[in-house]
């Protein structure tokens, strides 16, 4: 079929700068095009955010002109289809309006036929402004419904269906971009229109599956003799024998029996087995993987309250992720190499979920297919966040299709684990004075909108569940999930904004956490991307300028006071802020999963950032991994070990989230802090399938202070090493030792390592490269080859020469920043 995609380079114009006249590649967005232009600052760089919100308060038009070949003009309709059109556009042919656009994530289909001519024809879109539209959408409400204070920078961006973060976070950059993010399609259609394919998963008690293959298409043109549709799967095909003599929509469904169905299986418990399909009508032809899998939300009541399960294929599922914001803050930056590098490294820190935050955007069909190949399952929102939204009938219905259009594009994905209704509305009807103080009138404006939600997740897509919110308690109840620990999700926040200690996360056993975080400040290499040297102190206008949180940086400084010596440089400022961090998400991940009878789902507050940034993410803007990241692909591993201290008894609790028993033999290693072995504990265990054990105790004497000694486990199966280190006493008040760290690079069949040593156990020991790629493990405890029986070996995942990483090494450990 001749298809026509006008991606490729736009004329780019503002009716308020009539000097701009310049290209722009779409699918792409504005800032960006006049970023290459040179006619706009790269706004992540120091304070230029507050220099370029003039692209976001013009209106801009792109044009370009292409060919139809006379041919196609024969076809019954050629329609214009479109996708991430962001926000509010409209396009003319040759003169003509042909449609109009206001709504990021509607996907849009118009036959333009009338309007083409054969030859040279012109496209134009006109880009309107979204925060005017914003204002007067606002202005037309019934009743004042409040926005995202605090996070927007912009008022009233709940009205439009757009991006909410574009208008500024606590994380993220205000930029209110525009554009089109996805290809602008002209698609002849020749008596059929070949609409979507859907499929449905029916399981047998034999483990067989049937699945049927749902075919929804138009007619466009009669015809007495029939069409066939080919289906292909798993390498056989089939026909399907369709009727053509009536106009308009038609369906036609087959199933397909299998036997011996490979299942899809989320990370760490399997293969994420896809099948190919293939559907073809017509020389049109729709193509997908599909994975088959049996998927449940357990929710049952139990003696704790009510479980928040994710069962897949009959197996109980400890879901391990972080939430996910949007890629870049420059859509032209989100490209298929950007995803899959992003992906394949939360599959590689042992993740299997990862939340869709509701106030970014329905990701691109990459970002799913890479989901479904690495096994993550997804969370996914729609797109509501912590503001209230409007109720009104046009309100509405511009959402529920939006709602049909996202999940009929997503419903076949294997990966997509559950709909939330939104991010934190719930709460928010308390947290603004309009609704506080007219609380009645603003729930009921809530849940309009949420059961209109509900009813169409539920009706185009009866195999998920759908759930009202995140945090939520359950079905129809609206508590307190913020400290209500006994069922739902739950987001705990009390250690970052409310300021507690780290041991305030022992408080709480959550069924399910889907948000809990704490902020670091990027690493030094990624602060030379954004900041001039002189500017580099967490409290310069640059520094500040990148930390969105109001209180970011003080709350950092505060805790280290509790937790720490005071850091003696701006290096090892930024190096003990990701200490902090990490500590602060593994204290609470490995709580939580050690109490697996209670907790099966954690989620922490967040992987990824837009742009550089202090922020909770594990991962900087760059893609380095922060030390959380490396902690993270410890404490989500399928198999933990980890100390846990309460009532002045410290017990090894051992996690095993894997459907099969696990052996483990290894030592608990009590350590001097000059590296003196005190005493040893042997431990030999057999993990059961999805269980737990406390192999090992040790009472703590609190009537003397726990300063000379920490505690250290190492364990193996055969496959791997399992490694954890518990401090008894705060590291301020410890007596660590300054060790003499030794490394050199070694080279082995082409594989460059990092070799290490020491004369006195070091502690948070982290590697970091000013180069590009990363290491297989960092940020943990060296201890001496006398102790150890070996020197540590770091692999290098990368590209760099063995002289690269020579000059370009450093590494920080927890004694050296005093």
């Amino acid at each position: 079929m001749s298809t026509l995609l006008l991606d490729g380079n736009w004329l780019l114009t503002s009716p308020q700068h009539p000097n701009i006249n310049i290209s722009c590649a779409l699918p792409g967005d504005v800032h960006s095009a006049l970023i290459s232009a040179e006619l706009l600052e790269n706004p992540y760089l120091g304070c230029n955010e507050r220099d370029v919100q003039w692209v976001g308060e013009s209106e801009w038009h792109l044009e370009r002109d292409f060919n139809i070949e006379a041919d196609l003009l024969s076809a019954q309709s050629i329609d214009l289809k479109l996708e991430f059109v962001d926000t509010l556009a409209e396009f003319t042919i040759n003169g003509h309006h042909v449609v109009s656009c206001s709504n990021m994530f509607r996907r849009y289909s118009v036959n333009v036929l009338p309007y083409l001519k054969p030859g040279q024809n012109n496209i134009r879109i006109e880009l309107k402004r979204a925060d005017v539209e914003a204002a007067a959408r606002a202005k037309r409400l019934p009743f004042p419904v409040p926005w995202a204070v605090g996070n927007n920078q912009i008022p009233h961006m709940n009205t439009l269906r757009k991006t909410q973060c574009h208008a500024g976070w606590d994380w993220g950059i205000c930029l209110l971009v525009s554009g089109i993010y996805q290809s602008i399609v002209l698609e002849p259609i020749h008596q059929t229109r070949l609409n979507r394919v859907h499929t449905v998963q029916h399981w047998k008690e034999d483990g067989s599956c049937d699945l049927d293959v749902n075919v929804d298409y138009d007619v466009t043109a009669c015809s007495e003799a029939p069409s066939t549709i080919e289906i292909e799967f798993d390498n056989q095909i089939h026909h399907l024998s369709v009727n053509m003599s009536q106009l308009g929509a038609q369906s036609a469904n087959f199933t397909i029996h299998v036997a011996n169905p490979q299942r899809w299986w989320p990370a760490g418990y399997g293969d994420a087995h896809l099948y190919p399909l293939n559907v073809t009508l017509n020389q049109h032809q729709i193509t997908k993987k599909i994975g088959l899998r049996k998927l449940e939300l357990d929710t049952s009541s139990d003696e704790i309250g009510s479980a928040m399960t994710f069962v897949v294929n009959d197996q109980a599922i400890m879901a391990k992720g972080a939430n996910w914001i949007p890629l870049d803050a420059l859509p032209s930056s989100h490209t298929p190499e950007s995803y899959r590098r992003l992906l394949e490294d939360a599959k590689a820190a042992n993740m299997n979920m990862i939340r869709v935050w509701g106030g970014g955007m329905y990701e691109h069909d990459i970002f799913y297919e890479l989901c479904d190949e690495l096994g993550l399952m997804v969370w996914q929102d729609l797109m509501f966040a912590c503001a209230l939204y409007p109720s009104t009938k046009e309100f509405m219905k511009d959402v529920e299709l939006e709602v049909i259009d996202q999940v009929r594009r997503l419903s076949d994905h294997p990966s997509l684990a559950l709909w939330c209704g939104d991010n934190e509305v719930i709460g928010a009807i308390g947290w603004y004075p309009e609704s506080k103080t007219n609380r009645e009138k603003y729930v009921v404006n809530y849940d309009r909108l949420n059961f209109m939600l509900a009813r169409v997740v539920e009706q185009e897509d009866p195999t998920r569940r759908f759930w009202a919110s995140s945090p939520c308690n359950g079905e129809l109840d609206f508590g307190d999930a913020w400290h209500d620990d006994n069922c739902g999700d739950m987001h705990f926040w009390d250690v970052w904004h409310s300021g507690k200690s780290l041991d305030a996360y022992y408080s709480v056993k959550p069924r399910f956490c889907s948000e809990f975080g704490y902020q670091s400040w990027p690493s030094l290499p990624t602060v030379k991307t954004y900041a001039e040297e002189s500017d580099w102190n967490v409290t310069s206008p640059t520094f500040e300028q990148h930390q969105k949180n109001g209180r970011g940086n003080s709350i950092i400084t505060e805790m280290f006071t509790r937790y720490f010596r005071f850091p003696n440089n701006f290096d090892n400022m930024l190096y003990l802020s990701q200490v902090q961090q990490a500590l602060a998400i593994k204290t609470a991940s490995e709580y939580w999963r050690a109490y697996k009878n209670h907790c099966r789902g954690i989620l922490y507050w967040q992987l990824n950032d837009c742009w550089p940034v202090s922020s909770w993410s594990s991962i900087e803007y760059t893609g380095r991994w922060k030390q959380l990241h490396y902690h993270a692909k410890r404490f989500f591993a399928p198999q933990l070990a980890t100390f846990i201290e309460e009532n002045d008894v410290v017990t090894l609790h051992l996690v095993n989230d894997q459907h099969r028993s696990v052996a483990l033999s290894g030592v608990v290693k009590k350590i001097g802090w000059d590296g003196t072995v005190i005493e040893s504990w042997p431990i030999e265990t057999t993990l059961t399938a999805d269980g737990v054990a406390q192999p090992w105790t040790l009472a703590l004497d609190k009537s003397s202070p726990q300063t000379d000694y920490f505690l250290h486990v190492e364990l193996n199966d055969q496959e791997q090493v399992l490694e954890n280190t518990f401090y008894p006493a705060l590291y301020k008040h410890a007596d660590i030792q300054k060790s003499k760290i030794e490394w050199n690079i070694i080279t082995e069949e082409g594989q460059h390592y990092i070799e290490l040593d020491c004369d006195k156990p070091a502690h948070f020991v982290h590697v970091e490269f000013d180069g590009e790629g990363r290491f297989d493990d960092s940020s943990f405890t060296l201890l001496p080859k006398s102790i150890s029986g070996s020197k540590r070996k770091v692999k290098y995942i990368g590209d760099a020469s063995s002289d690269a990483l020579q000059s370009g090494i450093t590494i920080y450990d927890l004694r050296s920043t005093y």
